[in-house]
C-alpha cells in the first residue's frame, strides 16, 4: 500500500512520523483559490430511511467508514507564501467530531438545510465532512441524514460511497453497490448532430426577485422517473437535459431576457462504486450547448435525439476534469498566491463565457443504503451542488426506488423563494412532456 492509502501513524500500533502529504489536484487547487464567505462551496446529500438510528452505533460506523476510506482524512497542510502548492495533509482519524444528533426541532429538516448550505466544514480540520442525524418530525419513525462536504475537497458521489460503508457497518447488510445501466452504443460519426457554436457568450439565468441576504437557497421535489420507449436512442439523463433547457428559456422569455445559446455543465464520472473508488473531486465537466431556435417543445423527439448524440460525443471525448487550460494554470511554475491571483481575475474576466447552468445527474443511487432492521434502507436521497454567481442555479437529480429527487439550488442574489418554486413547476412540466411528446 501507498502512503496515500495508509498515511503515517503517530503513536503505538503504527510508524512514528509526520502525516503524509498530497499536492491539491487541478479541481481542488482552482476552487480553492476562488472560495468566497458569502456563498461557501457545499455539496449537500440528504438521505430519508424510514427508522430511528442509535447515536453511539452510527457514530461508531461512520467513523471506521472513514478509517476504511483513508483519503478523506484529509485537512490543508499550512505553508509559507512563497511554496508552489497547496497540499493536502494525511491524518490517521478525524481531528473534530464528525457525527452530531442535533435536538428535536419543529423546523429540524429546514435547519438542517440551512446549516447545509450556509456552514462549508472547514479545510483546516480532518475530514472536511460532516454529518448530522435528524429526527424527521414528531409523527414519523424516519430519519433524515444530512452530509455536508467542502467541495474544493470533495464531491457527493465520493461521500456517498462513504456513506454505504458506514451503512453496512451499521446495518451488518451487503451495501455492495448494483451493476450500472447498460447503455445504447453511441451512434456512428455519420449519425452525429451538429452541435451549436460555442464562440459567442450563452445566456445567463434571468433575475427573478432577489432577496437581501447572500448565500444560497434550496427547494426539493420528488417526481416519477420519465418513461422513455425501450429501445429509444436517449437516456433519462438526455431527458432531463432537455427539460433543464426548455425550463430555462420558458423562465427567461418570461422575464424578457434576449434568446442566446444556452449552454449546460454537465459533470461525468467514469470511477466505480465499489471500495477501490477514488475519493475526491472524481468528475470531469463537459459543456452541451443548445441554439435558441432548438428549444421548441413541440419539436420535442428531434430536440432528444440531437441532445443524446451531443451527450455520447462529449462522454466519449478524453479530457482533463477542467480542460487543458485549467492545467496549464495550475502548473507549480510560480507561487501559488500568485497563481491564486491570477485565477481569480480570470474568473472574473470569463464571468460572460460562463455557462447558463449546471446539470448534475448522479443517476440511479447505486448503493442500497440499508442500515439494517431497525432503520432500514433509503426511500429518498436528494444531492445539491453550489450555486454561486455568474451561473447562479444548478440542478442535481439522482433516482432512489423508483423515483426521482430533483434539488434546484440558488444564488439568492438572483432568486428568491418563490422564483424556485415556479422553476420547480417548469422543471415538472417539461420533465412530462418528454415523455408525451418524445418519439
Amino acid at each position: 500500500m501507498t502512503a496515500v492509502e495508509h498515511p503515517a501513524r503517530n503513536g503505538a500500533g503504527g510508524p512514528v512520523g509526520p502525516p503524509a502529504r498530497v499536492p491539491f489536484p487541478v479541481v481542488d487547487e482552482v476552487s480553492r483559490h476562488c472560495l468566497q464567505e458569502a456563498e461557501p462551496e457545499t455539496v449537500h446529500i440528504e438521505v430519508h430511511v424510514p427508522g430511528r438510528l442509535d447515536p453511539v452505533r452510527m457514530r461508531s460506523a461512520f467513523t471506521e467508514a472513514l478509517r476504511r476510506h483513508p483519503r478523506i482524512l484529509m485537512r490543508e497542510a499550512p505553508g509559507r507564501w512563497y511554496r508552489l502548492r497547496y497540499e493536502w495533509e494525511l491524518t490517521d482519524g478525524p481531528d473534530v467530531e464528525v457525527v452530531t444528533f442535533p435536538p428535536p426541532d419543529r423546523d429540524a429538516l429546514k435547519h438542517a438545510r440551512d446549516r447545509a448550505l450556509d456552514n462549508a466544514p472547514p479545510l483546516s480540520a480532518a475530514p472536511p465532512v460532516r454529518l448530522e442525524v435528524v429526527d424527521e418530525d414528531g409523527t414519523s419513525d424516519g430519519t433524515v441524514l444530512f452530509l455536508t462536504m467542502n467541495h474544493t475537497a470533495l464531491d457527493g458521489p465520493a461521500c456517498l460511497r462513504i456513506l454505504a460503508t458506514a451503512a453496512e457497518l451499521y446495518g451488518g447488510r451487503d451495501n455492495s453497490p448494483t451493476a450500472p445501466p447498460v447503455r445504447t452504443p453511441g451512434a456512428p460519426a455519420a449519425e452525429r448532430a451538429d452541435t451549436p457554436s460555442t464562440w459567442a457568450p450563452p445566456a445567463r439565468v434571468a433575475h427573478g426577485t432577489p432577496e437581501p441576504s447572500p448565500g444560497n437557497g434550496l427547494l426539493v421535489t420528488e417526481l416519477s422517473v420519465p418513461r422513455r420507449p425501450k429501445g429509444s436512442p436517449y437516456t433519462v439523463n438526455d431527458q432531463l437535459m432537455v427539460t433543464t433547457a426548455l425550463m430555462l428559456a420558458h423562465w427567461n422569455r418570461e422575464h424578457g431576457a434576449r434568446p442566446r445559446p444556452l449552454r449546460i455543465t454537465m459533470p461525468v464520472d467514469d470511477r466505480p462504486r465499489d471500495m477501490a473508488m477514488p475519493i475526491g473531486n472524481g468528475t470531469r465537466l463537459v459543456e452541451v450547448t443548445f441554439a435558441p431556435e432548438e428549444l421548441d417543445a413541440e419539436r420535442m423527439g428531434e430536440l432528444l435525439r440531437h441532445t443524446a448524440l451531443r451527450t455520447q460525443a462529449l462522454k466519449s471525448q478524453e479530457r482533463p476534469q477542467l480542460g487543458h487550460g485549467a492545467a496549464l494554470l495550475t502548473a507549480p511554475v510560480i507561487p501559488v498566491s500568485w497563481r491564486a491571483a491570477v485565477t481569480r481575475g480570470l474568473r472574473r474576466a470569463a464571468a460572460p463565457w460562463t455557462s447558463t447552468t449546471l446539470l448534475s445527474n448522479i443517476g440511479r443511487i447505486p448503493y442500497p443504503l440499508d442500515f439494517g432492521k431497525a432503520a432500514g434502507r433509503a426511500t429518498a436521497v436528494w444531492f445539491s451542488a453550489p450555486a454561486r454567481m455568474p451561473r447562479g442555479l444548478t440542478v442535481t437529480t439522482a433516482s432512489t426506488a423508483g423515483r426521482l429527487h430533483v434539488a434546484l439550488r440558488w444564488s439568492r442574489t438572483l432568486l428568491s423563494q418563490g422564483d424556485g418554486a415556479h422553476l420547480r413547476d417548469l422543471f415538472e412540466h417539461y420533465l412530462h412532456a418528454t415523455e408525451e411528446n418524445g418519439p
